[in-house]
């Protein structure tokens, strides 16, 4: 899995302009989808040498002045326990407070490597106003403009120091690898307790009981699998419920080294933001998708139910129109027993290679039914399909002029791919590549 580099300081300090830098692109959540958009608090960076991801803890607490010390006491602990490198970033502009003070001292004292940020250093006032944040007792500070670009290169170079090696590719193996992930107390322990059969997590009414992740490896039909359930957030004394979106650090490390997400909803609280994130962080990531609607047995009934959910689901998760909803409950058992039995499809279908000959003839087809737009005067001429790899299913289509293919057309393109090979549960990645004419 990826090294953790998480940012922490005050509210306005520039943590998101960083944040976004460092990332080298604006947030958001799969683009090309009106109306799906989210804080992004967490993004894979893979354009070091290092591959690593990065952690924004701005935006996840209300600023209020009786409570912005605390916020930061919290949000500096979590990132201390699950953060390889922190970047603790302070404002120039504003000059060191009290509140910097206090933390950087506690920072200081953390058996991780921290990297102390001035942003907003972006002229030769900030320059000269840098001298009095060397009143923390520092050796180094790297002084940024994360607006303007100024010092980020140092800074990235620095990270990509201080972090572990790259890991090798995992071995692809005949196991699937299957990660439960959701919000603390959607019932994730209980339902992975009923798959498997036994009470292998403690399954408590109170959020956050589950700490660690536990691998558990099982056989389901003659075919091995690895059960991998997701910890949710610590709860010490009053923090707050806002620090619960630290939970999907967990899920991401989950879903760095799973090929199956079951994605678990509480049908009585009905799909939050947060859910809709961590869905958005499977699809980025190219997994295969299963949406479980768990404590069905709580809902009240009757016969259009099962279909206005489905349809509110479908609405919520637009980036996920091909995976599989599951209507379950772990405390009673209602259709638990449904839940392998499409993980084992879904894991065929994500694994599914299709012949290109077969491929060219759903390609030929499509074109024929549908012509891709005029681009820049010319008509856009799709030559060959072929599928380069499976897990997640990814194509190479080679056409006269690959950037000319609109976001629309390449959903066309998929949509045909699924009408006729399935790939249910999984998402398809298509790359659209220039071909020389005289190829």
């Amino acid at each position: 899995m990826s090294s953790l580099v998480a940012i922490v300081g005050r509210p306005n300090v520039g943590k998101s302009t960083l944040f976004n830098r460092i990332l080298g692109q604006r947030k958001a959540i799969v683009e090309d989808f009106p109306g799906v958009t989210r804080d992004r608090n967490y993004a894979e960076v893979t354009r070091y040498d290092v591959p690593f991801t990065l952690m924004d803890t701005g935006g996840f607490e209300p600023v209020s002045e009786e409570r912005l010390l605390v916020q930061m006491r919290e949000q500096s602990q979590l990132a201390v326990e699950e953060a390889d490198v922190i970047l603790f970033v302070m404002d120039a502009r504003e000059g060191l407070t009290p509140s910097d003070e206090e933390v950087a001292s506690m920072l200081r004292r953390v058996d991780k490597p921290v990297l102390f940020v001035v942003n907003k250093v972006d002229g030769p006032k900030q320059e000269a106003a840098m001298s009095e944040f060397y009143a923390l007792g520092l050796d180094v500070l790297y002084p940024v403009s994360a607006e303007h670009g100024i010092g980020v290169t140092d800074l990235v170079d620095t990270v990509q120091s201080l972090l572990p090696p790259a890991a090798a590719p995992e071995k692809d193996t005949e196991e699937v690898r299957l990660a439960v992930i959701g919000r603390p107390n959607v019932g994730k322990s209980s339902l992975v307790n009923k798959l498997l059969g036994y009470e292998r997590v403690v399954a408590n009414p109170t959020a956050g009981t589950t700490r660690d992740s536990v691998d558990t490896p099982f056989t389901y039909n003659q075919k091995r699998y690895v059960l991998i359930d997701t910890a949710g957030i610590r709860r010490k004394g009053k923090v707050s419920q806002k620090l619960e979106k630290f939970s999907v650090i967990q899920a991401l490390k989950a879903m760095d080294r799973a090929h199956v997400v079951l994605v678990v909803i509480d049908a009585e609280e009905g799909v939050t933001d947060q859910d809709i994130t961590v869905a958005g962080y499977a699809y980025e990531k190219g997994r295969a998708v299963i949406l479980v609607v768990n404590k069905w047995d709580k809902v009240e009934k009757n016969n259009a139910t099962m279909r206005q959910y489905t349809e509110k689901l479908r609405l919520s998760f637009k980036f996920l129109p091909f995976a599989p909803i599951l209507f379950v409950s772990a405390l009673t058992g209602q259709r638990v027993a449904k839940i392998m039995a499409d993980v084992e499809n879904v894991a065929n279908e994500f694994n599914r290679q299709v012949p290109t000959a077969a491929l060219n003839r759903v390609l030929e087809e499509a074109v024929r039914s549908h012509a891709p737009a005029v681009y820049q005067g010319t008509r856009l001429k799709f030559f060959y399909m072929t599928q380069t790899q499976v897990r997640p299913p990814s194509f190479v289509v080679f056409v006269n002029k690959a950037e000319g293919v609109h976001f629309s057309y390449e959903r066309y393109l998929q949509n045909k791919i699924r009408e006729a090979f399935g790939f249910e549960g999984a998402p398809i990645r298509l790359l659209f590549k220039d071909r020389d004419r005289k190829a």
